[in-house]
């Protein structure tokens, strides 16, 4: 059965106000900017979302911060967005940072179905405040939970109709986590394919983890930060 929505707009057009919202991608990389811009036309708001960056002050998660409709940002890097950084110091914007590997596992643990894990990252500094510990082998770990969203939306460079996904290099980072935790996953697509087209050895998110697959052929890609040599 297809899973092939016609536009951006129809794939996200059930998130609704006060949603979790994952968004996958690293830096620039493998960045739903076309599902994002989607969002941001939806008008929904009071959104928490779940990325590890914020985008930059041009593109990416920029778009829904400038329209006032993120709440809070779970994310473990931020510094790379002008916008982002004027909502956090003038208090309009909630932010919860997590160090990375341990954002990586709570959204690892939520497509799992793992409620909570124990690590030793972060004990005994501000990220640890506030919650359970435990000793392991004379070791003190602090509790963390799974991260689980409403929605997620990734972006990949190959997918057929049924929802196999197919990442290239540095995208492979934070999308197909994103893609298992989320209750209804929306994968934009560079290159659609038919079911069998992909060398299933090849498939890095089986199609049981998406529920809808929007083709975004001619997808922007920005450099993050450009360096020269004479």
């Amino acid at each position: 059965m297809t899973k092939v929505v016609e536009t951006p707009d129809a794939a996200v057009a059930d998130l609704t106000s006060g949603s979790t919202l994952l968004v996958g991608g690293f830096g620039l990389c493998g960045i739903p900017e076309a599902t994002i811009l989607a969002i941001q036309s939806l008008g929904v708001d009071d959104l928490t979302v779940v990325s590890n960056n914020a985008g930059t002050t041009d593109h990416g998660l920029v778009h829904l911060l400038r329209s006032g409709q993120v709440r809070k940002m779970v994310s473990s890097y931020v510094g790379e967005n002008d916008i982002f950084e004027q909502l956090m110091l003038s208090g309009q914007l909630e932010v919860e940072l997590v160090p990375q590997g341990t954002l990586a596992e709570r959204i690892r643990a939520g497509g799992a179905g793992i409620p909570a894990f124990y690590t030793a990252t972060g004990v005994g500094t501000v990220v640890a405040e506030g919650k359970p510990h435990g000793t392991f082998d004379g070791r003190t770990y602090v509790q963390e939970r799974a991260i689980v969203g409403e929605m997620a939306i990734v972006h990949a460079w190959k997918g057929d109709t049924e929802g196999n996904l197919v990442y290239r290099k540095t995208a492979r980072n934070f999308n197909p986590i994103m893609a298992t935790a989320g209750r209804i996953t929306v994968a934009q697509v560079e290159e659609l394919v038919e079911p069998g087209a992909i060398d299933p050895d090849h498939i890095h998110t089986p199609a049981i983890f998406v529920q809808r697959v929007v083709h975004v052929p001619h997808a922007a890609k920005y450099i993050e930060r450009r360096a020269v040599t004479a």
